[in-house]
């Protein structure tokens, strides 16, 4: 079975707010048995320019990583997310 990831590129406008879905994420997340591979710090970007963080998260499958996003739990969390981020999230299918 393949693994899934999360992979996310998001510029922060209210940290506050941020914080409290990083809480509410983070524990739904562990719930589905991710594993936080990225999660901030440095970055350097080439070629396209656009985001201040990148988070990448590891699932134990493609379908694992779709039912944490789709959850109830994380549907949740999303609300604290258009009052303090623009994100791009994508779901990735590993090889």
């Amino acid at each position: 079975m393949k693994k899934g990831y999360w992979v996310v590129r998001a510029n922060i406008n209210n940290f506050n707010e941020y914080s409290k879905y990083i809480e509410i994420a983070t524990e739904v997340i562990n719930k589905y048995n991710g594993n936080f591979l990225v999660r901030g710090g440095n970055q350097t970007e080439f070629e396209e320019k656009g985001f201040d963080r990148t988070v990448v998260v590891e699932f134990s499958s493609y379908q694992d990583a779709i039912d944490c996003y789709n959850s109830s739990e994380y549907k949740s969390a999303l609300k604290l997310v258009e009052i303090s981020a623009l994100r791009l999230v994508s779901v990735v299918e590993g090889v």
